[in-house]
C-alpha cells in the first residue's frame, strides 16, 4: 500500500524561519552540525555518540563519532552550494543502498533566513517505508527545533 515506486510516497517537507542571516544559518547547519544536533536521541550510538560532522563538499561524509572513536556514517553530501543549498543522501545506521535524499534551501531576507527541507526517496526502504517516513515527519520537527534554539543562542 503506497510503497511501490510507481505509487510514490509523499516527501517530508518542513519550513522554519530563523533570525540569522543566510550565511550564518547555512554555516551553523553544516559546519556547526555537532553544536546543535540532538545526538542523545537522534543518532546511531545514542548515549555513546560524542559528536557529529558534515564535510563541506560534494562527496563529503555526514557521520557521528562515538566515545570509543568509532564512526558511523549517516550519509554523503550530494549538493554543496553555500549559502543557498545543501543536499545529501541519508542512511544513518543503514547501507547506502537504502538512502533517501534530503535537500535544504536557505533563503535570506531582511529579518532572517527561511529553511526549506525536503526529504524524499522512501521507496528504498520497501515495506518499512511508510512507517519510517512517519517517524521522520515528527523527527525533523524536533531536530529543526534544536537548530532553531541554537540560532537563538548564536546571535
Amino acid at each position: 500500500m503506497g510503497t511501490s515506486p510507481e505509487a510514490g510516497i509523499k516527501p517530508v517537507e518542513k519550513q522554519i524561519k530563523v533570525r540569522l542571516n543566510q550565511e550564518a544559518a547555512f554555516q551553523l547547519f553544516t559546519e556547526g552540525l555537532g553544536r546543535w544536533w540532538p545526538l542523545s536521541s537522534y543518532s546511531v550510538g545514542m548515549a555513546k555518540a560524542e559528536s557529529c560532522r558534515m564535510e563541506g563538499q560534494v562527496g563529503g561524509r555526514i557521520y557521528e563519532v562515538m566515545e570509543s572513536g568509532e564512526e558511523s556514517e549517516w550519509g554523503r553530501v550530494t549538493e554543496w552550494d553555500p549559502p543557498e543549498n545543501v543536499g545529501f543522501e541519508w542512511y544513518p545506521g543503514r547501507t547506502p543502498e537504502t538512502a533517501q535524499q534530503v535537500s535544504i534551501k536557505f533563503t535570506g531576507s531582511d529579518d532572517g533566513t527561511l529553511l526549506e527541507l525536503v526529504h524524499t526517496g522512501w521507496e528504498t526502504l520497501g515495506e518499512k517505508a511508510e512507517a519510517t517516513r512517519g517517524g521522520y515527519d515528527s523527527g525533523w520537527d524536533f531536530v529543526l527545533g534544536q537548530f532553531t534554539e541554537a540560532t537563538v543562542n548564536q546571535r
